[in-house]
Parts: C-alpha cells; sequence; structure tokens
C-alpha cells in the first residue's frame, strides 16, 4: 500500500475539495486530512478514493463524496464532548470522522453484511468510541438518548418524529429529505420550543428505508 500516495492524495482532497468550496472548520479539515479513506472504499475503487465523488461499496449504498461528509460534518458544530448517532454506517467513513470529533458515536446500518465489515475495519483502525448496531435507523436508538447531534446519510420523505424526540434540546440533526429527484440537506436545531430549521444545500442521497422513511419496494 503506498501511504505516501494516500497522503498527497488527502492533502489535495481537503485543499481543494473541502478548503476551496468554503469549509472552514478546523477541526473537520484536520481530522480529514488524517482519517485513511481508502481504507473504507472496496479495494476495487482505492484508486478513486480521494476524488470528488461517490463510491459504490456494496448492497447498493455508497460511500459519500468527500465534500459532502465536510459539510455535513461541519453543520454538527462538535466541540468534542459529545455523543452522535448516526443513521446509514455505510463503509464507516463517516463515523470514523465522527470519532475523532465527539466523544462517543453510535451508528446504525440496515445491512448486516455492511456492519459486519464496518465493524472489522474500524476494530482495526483502532476507531474504538464508535458502536455499529444493525437495525431500523429511521427509528434512530432510544435507550441511548438523547444525543448532542444526529446525522442521517440516507434521504428521508420527511424528518422522523423518532429522530426529532431523541435529540437533545441545542442539539443538531443534518438530514436530507425530498425524494429521488430532488433532495435538500438540513440542520435542524432542537429549540425549547419547536425547531429551527436551515437548508444548507441541493444533495443527492440513496433513500432512508424504515418505518419512519421510505418502503422497502
Amino acid at each position: 500500500m503506498n501511504t505516501n500516495k494516500y497522503a498527497a492524495d488527502r492533502f489535495h482532497m481537503v485543499q481543494y475539495q473541502l478548503v476551496g468550496r468554503g469549509i472552514q472548520d478546523e477541526r473537520v479539515l484536520k481530522v480529514m486530512s488524517e482519517v485513511p479513506r481508502h481504507v473504507f472504499v472496496p479495494e476495487s475503487y482505492r484508486y478513486a478514493a480521494y476524488e470528488d465523488c461517490p463510491l459504490p461499496i456494496g448492497e447498493g449504498q455508497t460511500i459519500s463524496q468527500p465534500y459532502m461528509v465536510a459539510i455535513m460534518t461541519q453543520c454538527l458544530e462538535l466541540e468534542g464532548k459529545e455523543k452522535i448517532l448516526e443513521i446509514g454506517t455505510g463503509s464507516g467513513y463517516q463515523a470514523a470522522i465522527l470519532s475523532r470529533l465527539a466523544d462517543r458515536v453510535y451508528t446504525i446500518e440496515r445491512h448486516e453484511v455492511l456492519a459486519l465489515r464496518t465493524r472489522a475495519i474500524l476494530k482495526e483502525t483502532g476507531y474504538n468510541n464508535v458502536e455499529v448496531i444493525t437495525g431500523d435507523g429511521s427509528l434512530g436508538l432510544p435507550d441511548n438518548a438523547p444525543f448532542q447531534g444526529i446525522i442521517v446519510t440516507a434521504c428521508a420523505p420527511h424528518i422522523p418524529k423518532s429522530l426529532l424526540d431523541q435529540l437533545e434540546i441545542g442539539g443538531r440533526l443534518v438530514i436530507p429529505t425530498g425524494n429521488p429527484y430532488n433532495q435538500v440537506l438540513h440542520q435542524i436545531i432542537k429549540l425549547e420550543k419547536g425547531t429551527e430549521d436551515r437548508s444548507v444545500l441541493e444533495c443527492a442521497f440513496v433513500p432512508l428505508i424504515g418505518k419512519e422513511g421510505w418502503k422497502m419496494e
């Protein structure tokens, strides 16, 4: 494995894809310059691990474009002591990024094969403050709530009530909503009464399948 090449690729990814597009959170930039994205990509796609695009990881799922990982992470506005819930583990790359920026990360994946693979990768690479759970992410993880941040890496038809209920007052929910052709990423802050909803950008994600998401066809 050419570690020097990957280090250079990460540097260019951060400078041109992230800084060049306005990512400003220094902690996010630092972590994304260090976490080895290629480890979380299938070996046949490692040549493209740091390119400006999502990549297939099996089971009809993808690892998100680096910029999307960065902007979603930045929207959580993490300080380091938070307990975070991620919906849609996928390859585990987003969870690895979060693990370096928060105290504890719980991540839910509905595909057991992806969950098993990700557990092994996270263990092997030393991201020990991440727990991977197989289940319906649209329902969240009530036994471990409340969370200071929730991030959803799949598109929901609406904001799942279960996730809002499990978010701490002042916490942030980062989630794309819409349909297969028109999606918007939201940063939602939970207030004492109601929420503050900010539209971040247009996006494209796989659907959130579950009881409070899209139904399995």
